[in-house]
């Protein structure tokens, strides 16, 4: 695609620092000072590539000619490479994927024929990145003089997975664990993700199917149904304060949602309808309604509370890739509305909001690639409850996944919450990293608004401070981590679980 454009003293305004966009915007005229006629001086060529474009000039007499070329995507191959980075296996046969090529096709932004632009293929590069069925995507580019073709070259996560695991723990002593998980059934990335819990006092499992929005089936909506079943000792109702016979409440919690997955512009939405139902029981799992000072336990006064909810939440996810991202940032805001139905009958609606920023730094860094990038990741959280809703529905705050230092929920059990997290992530050996952290949050002095109010009855602060260190090791059973926390009480925890904290 060529533009032809004339142009006044082409000469003088190139000394004079000129741009091409404005060479392009010019009406190019020579004005003979003499007769005031206007006549054509020079002849450009000019067109598109990437961003801003490259030219190519030639001079011939008193005439100049400039050359800018739109190159066009000629081409677009997806292809898959092994654990060692080759795409051909030891037969000399392509490796082949799970993942469908048109599935990949559908996600991106830039397509066959169109002009080429680096924005859009970074942007599609970070999509794809994203997707949990990917554990590694680079692109290539080859290109002629009008077009380009581009490559993608994947690395596949290992799927589908089981996990075998156990432990102890003061609820229901020695447990065994199996889960199986697979994010890419049928090659277009629909995930099962099960686990189930086998002790001598119970039985609990966690199971959900999720197929999400394609964009390239505009006129589908992606589906995720859950099941679950799980008991705990109470966050809101710690051991401060416990039963009439000296148990610690149990938190009993038994439902499931449906939910529908869509999305427009760079925001994914989900509207679900949910169901779960509370129930506060003692050491053999019978019901209570009161703890040892009388307080209730649940709105219904029978210790059971029924919550129907519909929930709607926006996500709007830039960052650069899914797993231990180096920069960008995810915002999430969701709003579930109670139906006043069941036990309890119950009508609140609870509002959050959460934003997550990656900075990558180099303070100490020597840039070489590393599995712990150096970075600053800073994490807002906020939250609030209108109307009635069950005490064990309360914000707890405190613990591992929240102020570090503290154990869970011993900050504040409240009707509202603050919470701000900052990290300093760094190196240390390819696959070890270390982290320099801090937590601070607060109830708002919401505790008083809840239901019995057990935060305050418990002497919990309302609002608490941590901070510490940690390192990260990335395993071949993903990310594990280890943070020494000191809260501003004096209390030192030390705690290891898998993941990142955000």
């Amino acid at each position: 695609m060529r533009v032809q454009i004339t142009v006044v003293a082409i000469a003088v305004m190139l000394v004079g620092g000129k741009n091409l966009e404005a060479l392009a915007d010019s009406q190019s005229s020579t004005q003979d000072a003499s007769s005031g006629i206007v006549t054509p001086e020079a002849t450009i060529h000019i067109g598109e590539y990437a961003k801003y474009g490259n030219y190519i000039g030639a001079a011939s007499g008193d005439n100049q000619t400039l050359e800018f070329f739109q190159k066009v995507v000629k081409d677009i191959q997806i292809r898959f490479i092994n654990d060692k980075g080759e795409l051909f296996d030891d037969k000399g046969q392509p490796i082949k994927g799970r993942t469908q090529t048109d599935f990949i096709i559908g996600l991106l932004k830039l397509k066959p024929g169109q002009v080429f632009r680096e924005d859009l293929l970074e942007a599609d590069l970070q999509r794809l990145r994203r997707l949990e069925s990917f554990n590694q995507v680079n692109v290539e580019r080859e290109e002629d003089a009008s077009s380009v073709k581009v490559i993608y070259k994947i690395k596949e996560r290992d799927f589908p997975s089981l996990i075998l695991g156990g432990g102890s723990n003061d609820d229901v002593g020695l447990y065994g664990r199996v889960g199986y998980k697979d994010a890419n059934i049928s090659g277009l990335n629909d995930k099962l993700d099960t686990t189930v819990q086998l002790s001598s006092e119970d039985i609990q499992f966690n199971g959900q199917f999720t197929s999400p929005y394609r964009p390239g089936e505009p006129n589908r909506l992606g589906y995720s149904i859950r099941g679950f079943r799980s008991r705990n000792i109470s966050g809101t109702f710690n051991e401060d304060i416990r039963l009439s016979n000296g148990n610690k409440v149990r938190e009993g919690r038994f439902g499931g949602s449906v939910g529908l997955l869509g999305a427009f512009d760079e925001w994914d939405t989900s509207v679900a309808l949910n169901y779960t139902r509370i129930s506060l029981r003692d050491q053999e799992y019978n019901v209570v309604q009161v703890d040892r000072l009388g307080s209730p336990l649940s709105v219904s006064g029978t210790g059971i509370d029924d919550l129907f909810t519909v929930s709607f939440a926006v996500s709007r996810d830039q960052r650069d890739r899914r797993d231990n991202p180096t920069q960008g940032s995810i915002l999430t805001l969701s709003t579930e509305q109670a139906i006043p139905i069941g036990l309890g009958n119950i009508s609140s609606n609870r509002l959050q909001g959460d934003y997550i920023q990656y900075l990558p730094v180099s303070w100490i860094g020597n840039g070489r690639p590393t599995d712990n990038p150096e970075m600053l990741a800073i994490n807002l959280q906020i939250g609030t409850t209108i109307g009635d809703f069950p005490p064990a529905d309360a914000f707890n705050i405190g613990g591992l996944d929240s102020v570090r230092g503290y154990g869970y929920g011993k900050v504040a059990s409240g009707r509202s919450y603050g919470l701000a997290s900052v990290e300093y992530r760094f190196p240390i050996l390819q696959s070890i990293g270390g982290v320099l952290f801090t937590d601070l949050a607060s109830d708002f002095g919401s505790s008083e608004t809840v239901l019995g109010e057990p935060g305050v009855l418990r002497d919990k602060p309302g609002s608490g401070f941590g901070y510490g260190l940690g390192l990260r090791f990335k395993s071949s059973f993903g990310l594990i981590r280890g943070d020494l926390g000191i809260s501003d009480q004096g209390e030192v925890r030390f705690e290891v679980t898998t993941g990142q904290k955000f």
